[in-house]
């Protein structure tokens, strides 16, 4: 089952910003459609002022890009549109050749579930220009976002220390596709569960949840309320117990627990949703032992984030399972990762390739041109300990031993000789189909885990993390000061 297909019926082919299919046309008309070219997305910095983050939505994007069509309601739909002088915006030619459409790019990635770093290039899409220049935004807006909540939700695994995090911000996402693609990169950034239900069946997540506060009120007594949830849900009984007050509600909630034990059944879990969550849960934990329900479980919820969830494991907060919604679908206090997708080489007429640079008065937004890869250093332990962000038409034998960082040249690093390589960019679509099946969720959530545990704590912590070394070769940076000296050279002074 393909999720994306089966949630998409109609075709995406114009999920798309207006000025891709212009240029496209533009393209087509000056003869360049055809032209070689690459294009590379990257992120410039790290999010949420963290150390790392963490690849995704890859698979989701290959999806697309696989299947990309212009059905007849698409070209409809373009053969409308007009300029400000109200003719056709897009020539017959080239409505034309959007009928035929096949993507047939090559795309060669860091798998989903992999430790990135800023400025490495997360995607690469070789082909004809026309073509890698019109998934430029559907590229950016899938891979953006998977990779944000990703990230997002491995530092709140990191904040709770080995307690489950479940995946609650349906309600509050930015609407049905924020909400299902920020279950499935939470579920890669290590979350449990979600209680979103079509993601579950989209994707394979274990779904969890109870009641609400609802519940609780159309019965009008809370006990009552319980000792009706429990036998509606015998095998499924987490109860929310802060309708009125917190620790009246864990005391109804055992007085339920016990009728579940005379028919062999548990009190799983109460549910904290408000109030002093650290000292309610430290309550609640005292009132559930001595009443001799050592195994349920407290559940917390209510605006938590990992900075939260860290603050109540230092206050001693006796919180089993976490809760996590609003912060975590909506990427709380980063609401996007600010990913660019650069042209970094075409091939000019005469066969040759060009490595175009854009320049910028800030250094970190001058762009890397070449066809770019990434390589990544261990150590004999399997602890990461630098990137190299390299040329792969450079021959790799010649590769220095020396990094440079792109935002301050004057910030170098050597590799160790007896770090061993490994090689990040690696094929996902040649001429536009896979080179091999696509990994199981589960699979991708599992790289995710071992990538992040091979990440030294200082550079995962939440606050004033380590950084870690990322670099360009020496020979790329070489080539990209001398690109940006030809192109400053020619400019006049202003």
């Amino acid at each position: 089952m393909s999720a994306v297909r089966d949630l998409y019926r109609p075709s995406l082919a114009t999920l798309t910003d207006l000025y891709e299919l212009t240029m496209g046309s533009g393209y087509l008309t000056t003869g360049l459609a055809d032209r070689q070219a690459v294009f590379t997305l990257s992120f410039r910095s790290l999010p949420f002022g963290g150390g790392y983050a963490l690849a995704a939505g890859l698979d989701d994007a290959l999806e697309i890009l696989e299947h990309l069509r212009f059905e007849p309601e698409d070209l409809e739909h373009l053969r409308g549109l007009t300029g400000v002088t109200g003719k056709a915006l897009f020539p017959p030619e080239f409505l034309a050749l959007l009928e035929s459409f096949r993507f047939v790019c090559d795309v060669d990635a860091i798998p989903e579930g992999t430790v990135v770093f800023g400025n490495e290039p997360l995607v690469r899409v070789s082909g004809p220009l026309l073509q890698a220049q019109l998934v430029e935004s559907l590229l950016l807006t899938v891979i953006g976002f998977q990779t944000l909540v990703a990230t997002k939700a491995a530092r709140v695994v990191e904040a709770a220390g080995g307690g489950a995090i479940l995946e609650f911000g349906l309600r509050r996402a930015q609407g049905p596709d924020g909400a299902l693609s920020a279950a499935r990169a939470a579920y890669i950034g290590g979350v449990s569960a979600t209680s979103n239900v079509l993601a579950g069946r989209l994707h394979g997540i274990p779904v969890r949840g109870t009641h609400a506060h609802s519940w609780v009120q159309v019965f009008g007594d809370e006990q009552a309320a319980f000792d009706a949830y429990a036998e509606a849900q015998p095998d499924n009984v987490t109860l929310l117990v802060d309708t009125y007050d917190s620790l009246t509600g864990v005391a109804h909630a055992i007085e339920t627990g016990k009728k579940l034990r005379a028919h062999g059944r548990t009190l799983d879990a109460i549910r904290l949703d408000s109030g002093d969550l650290a000292y309610l849960s430290i309550e609640a934990r005292r009132i559930l032992d001595e009443a001799g329900f050592t195994e349920t479980k407290i559940v917390a919820s209510n605006d938590l984030d990992e900075h939260t969830i860290a603050s109540l494991r230092e206050q001693g907060a006796r919180i089993d399972i976490w809760g996590v919604g609003t912060r975590l679908d909506t990427a709380f206090d980063q609401p996007a990762l600010g990913c660019v997708y650069k042209l970094t080489a075409v091939r000019d007429a005469d066969g040759s390739w060009r490595f175009p640079v854009k320049l910028s008065e800030q250094s970190a937004k001058i762009s890397t041109p070449g066809i770019l890869g990434v390589r990544r250093f261990v150590d004999a332990t399997g602890r990461f300990r630098a990137d190299m962000i390299y040329d792969e038409g450079m021959s790799p034998d010649g590769l220095g031993g020396v990094i440079v960082d792109p935002a301050d040249v004057l910030h170098i690093r050597s590799i160790d000789p007896v770090w061993s390589a490994h090689e990040l960019v690696v094929p996902a679509l040649r001429a536009g189909r896979r080179v091999g099946p696509s990994p199981t969720l589960d699979e991708i959530r599992d790289r995710a885990q071992g990538q992040i545990a091979a990440v030294h704590p200082a550079i995962r912590r939440l606050l004033n993390p380590h950084v870690y070394p990322v670099g360009l070769e020496r020979r790329l940076h070489e080539r990209r000061v001398q690109l940006v000296l030809e192109r400053r050279l020619t400019q006049p002074l202003r």
